[in-house]
């Protein structure tokens, strides 16, 4: 199995768990449900993509899941765990944990595109950024929204940029 492959089929795992668990209320439940059919249908073209693509697993002779891999990984998990501690200290809706986490695994792909000289997640990491960001602006005034906003909207980014990667495989 192709390394850029894994790493498709993770981003696409977790985009659709992100549109699952974010597609309820205020969606209409119908947008929920189709939202939710589409996010399956993506995931699963991502596996049939990156089966039919094969090949061995680097990016120009390097390893995609080497030490700067596991450097930023760590601190992803850190970042995580400390914002939701400082998020509970502060009393922060629920809501708010959908939108640390789309900030700090979009911060995760700005680190990645970086150490493995790649543009091609630097999007998909920004846009995870920024929806996590407006998603924490959202807090004081549409909590509600967060989940589509940080939640549905970063699901569709992370699906759509691992449908990018393994159609370039």
């Amino acid at each position: 199995m192709r390394q850029q492959f894994l790493g498709a089929l993770i981003g696409a795992a977790f985009g659709t768990v992100f549109v699952l668990v974010n597609s309820g209320a205020p969606l209409p439940a119908a947008i929920g449900w189709v939202l939710r059919g589409l996010a399956v249908l993506a995931l699963a073209a991502v596996v049939v993509l990156g089966v039919r693509a094969g090949g061995r697993p680097t990016l120009d002779g390097r390893p995609v899941f080497g030490p700067s891999y596991r450097v930023i990984v760590l601190g992803e998990v850190v970042l995580l765990v400390a914002g939701f501690f400082v998020l509970s200290l502060l009393d922060a809706p629920v809501e708010a944990n959908v939108a640390w986490i789309a900030t700090i695994v979009g911060l995760h792909f700005v680190a990645l595109a970086s150490a493995w000289k790649t543009r091609s997640i630097l999007v998909v990491g920004v846009v995870l950024t920024v929806l996590g960001i407006v998603g924490l602006a959202l807090l004081g005034s549409a909590a509600g929204w967060v989940p589509f906003v940080s939640g549905v909207l970063s699901g569709v980014t992370l699906l759509g940029g691992s449908l990018y990667g393994v159609r370039r495989a």
